[in-house]
């Protein structure tokens, strides 16, 4: 099954729970505050499946605040997106000169180097609260972080559309983790990136009413989710991209330029990344190097080489075998590890 991770503060002393669950969401979420009026016996729970460098949780918990302070962050920040669903019970968000309420049904998005306070409420009969989520770091998202910032606190429907798709992978990814191997985790992660781009996206795309200058992160985000999705086309060059957004080739420059960046750099960065992601992926070993080169826009295999030794530091064929050596020992180690710490499913 997928690596685990998962903590039942039923299995320590009742005293010792609230300091567990404490520690434990400082060291998976972030460091934080975090309070509940009735800390004498606190029956808590969280899964983690790892997806690679992302990773899937779910939580139920009593009552509780969660106060991310600047102090904090200026202490320690993971670099996270923190995408949550609110499955039961409901959410409110305080951040300076602004607050907000979630229910069920919300997907709701996080980032820790932004201060907050959140305080988590239990309703109906249960008096418990279950959600579950991503835990994404920021680099991974390939789009623009002007435009996912706008997304911060900003209520996403998991009911209908792209995020009801987002909705479902997680629920059913969190049921089913038995039916993967460790290795499908990164896999996975990808897949959970790509819907997670779509949604911000599709989310976005309701600031095209605004005036064309608001318009420029949402145009921003649109080309970098049409690059990512014609990686694989040796003839993806940026006049073809401005005719496919229609405007001008310079503009598109432009629009790069805003992120510190150029469109053919950052073209060729996210070649190399499909193709040391899929260097490392046992399933691929008996491809050959050059096939998955072609596969993600790199026809010619000398240059290919060149490029790919001057950011990694290797030879293509080198990484592959120190990346698969390397995966079969943390395999190894995680599952030795889940097979010691393992409980069974919140």
């Amino acid at each position: 099954m997928l690596v685990e991770t998962v903590l039942r503060t039923e299995d320590v002393p009742p005293k010792e729970r609230f300091d567990r669950w404490r520690e434990h969401l400082s060291r998976t979420h972030g460091p934080a505050e975090i309070h509940s009026a009735d800390v004498t016996d606190f029956p808590a729970s969280q899964r983690i499946l790892s997806l690679g460098a992302m990773r899937v949780w779910t939580m139920e918990h009593p009552p509780m605040t969660v106060h991310r302070t600047p102090e904090l962050i200026r202490q320690a920040d993971p670099g996270l997106y923190h995408l949550s669903l609110p499955l039961c019970g409901r959410m409110r968000m305080t951040r300076p000169g602004r607050e907000a309420e979630y229910h069920p049904c919300d997907l709701v998005l996080q980032d820790t180097s932004h201060p907050y306070l959140m305080r988590a409420a239990a309703e109906g009969r249960t008096g418990t609260v279950l959600s579950t989520g991503l835990l994404v770091p920021r680099e991974l998202l390939p789009l623009p972080k002007c435009g996912v910032d706008r997304l911060i606190d900003r209520p996403m429907s998991s009911r209908t559309g792209i995020g009801a798709l987002l909705a479902q992978f997680l629920t059913r990814l969190a049921a089913d983790a038995h039916s993967y191997e460790p290795c499908d985790g990164p896999r996975l992660g990808t897949v959970a990136v790509d819907l997670l781009s779509a949604l911000f996206a599709h989310a976005l795309a309701a600031d095209e009413s605004r005036p064309s200058e608001g318009r420029r992160p949402v145009l921003a985000l649109r080309i970098r989710t049409y690059i990512q999705e014609h990686l694989h086309d040796p003839q993806l060059t940026p006049p073809g991209i401005a005719a496919a957004h229609h405007i001008s080739t310079s503009y598109l420059h432009r629009l790069f330029e805003e992120e510190d960046d150029t469109v053919a750099t950052w073209i060729r960065h996210q070649r190399l990344e499909r193709v040391r992601r899929d260097l490392a992926d046992p399933a691929l070993r008996s491809t050959p190097i050059h096939a998955v080169a072609a596969r993600w826009g790199f026809p010619r295999a000398a240059d290919f080489s060149r490029a790919f030794r001057a950011v990694y530091g290797l030879p293509p064929r080198e990484y592959r075998h120190r990346a698969l050596i390397a995966r079969t020992k943390v395999d190894g180690d995680r599952s030795g590890h889940n097979a010691k710490e393992q409980c069974t499913q919140c």
